[in-house]
């Protein structure tokens, strides 16, 4: 694609100037890829660093907001030859899960399920958030086919009301149809316990969990956390959940929009 010529059309500066438009089309294919190919690395290498936890989903939709016509596997090809890849940190990592209980535990439904549209399959996860001085705790609730947030709450605290919120919020936003949708999570006790298993009886969803020792059962909802971990809370320094929950808030919106991830 040749760059923008201002208000007068190729032809007519051709014509001003006494070029022919193939001399000028041979001479723009002979030198604008390359000095294409320099700029983009330019503000790829600025935004990288300026966004050092960024993967190449995330810097992608920057370049996007910047006016650059380039697509996702470009971007990755780019930032591995420029060794931009972004950086991840290891920390310790508080428990968010506890399965051992006496609550019913039931078989999971959503394996090798296929979506194929909306509020079909929701997954649900919970993981921590770094404060100042203390850690809070994230819950998501996450449909799976348009792999958009549809619920998510932080408290400071992983009592059952923690995931009642998040799943709360989705059925506001969502009202799906009863007996149609499947919520997968893990075995933790704030999915087992009484109060969401009624929850989500009284909306007519099924319940299903993740089988013991296998993390990929809850892939989906494992990698939008461990996104949101590496581009987003590893990232800042929180001091209050107030600040947390407006910080997340925004990420959620938007990455599920900028990453073109919901589907009508």
């Amino acid at each position: 694609m040749t760059p923008p010529q201002g208000t007068l059309a190729i032809a007519r500066m051709c014509a001003r100037t006494g070029v022919s438009r193939a001399s000028y089309y041979r001479y723009w294919r002979q030198v604008a890829p390359g000095r294409e190919q320099t700029a983009l690395r330019d503000v790829l290498q600025r935004l990288a660093v300026a966004h050092r936890h960024y993967g190449y989903r995330r810097l992608h939709a920057l370049l996007r907001r910047e006016g650059w016509a380039v697509n996702h596997k470009r971007v990755l090809r780019l930032m591995r030859t420029d060794n931009l890849l972004c950086l991840r940190r290891r920390a310790f990592v508080p428990a968010t899960t506890d399965s051992h209980h006496d609550w019913r535990v039931v078989p999971n439904l959503a394996r090798g399920m296929h979506v194929t549209g909306l509020d079909q399959l929701w997954v649900a996860d919970i993981t921590y958030v770094r404060l100042l001085e203390e850690f809070a705790f994230l819950a998501m609730v996450l449909d799976a086919f348009s792999r958009r947030v549809v619920g998510w709450a932080l408290e400071l605290h992983l009592r059952a009301a923690l995931a009642v919120a998040a799943l709360q919020m989705a059925l506001a936003a969502r009202r799906p149809p009863p007996g149609q949708l499947i919520h997968h999570s893990d075995r933790g006790v704030q999915y087992a316990c009484a109060e969401y298993s009624a929850l989500l009886a009284a909306h007519g969803i099924q319940p299903s969990m993740s089988r013991i020792g296998s993390p990929y059962d809850n892939a989906q909802a494992e990698s939008f956390m461990s996104t949101l971990k590496r581009e987003e809370i590893d990232e800042r320094r929180y001091r209050t959940a107030q600040e947390a929950r407006h910080a997340i808030g925004s990420f959620i919106e938007e990455v599920t929009t900028d990453n073109g991830c919901t589907r009508p």
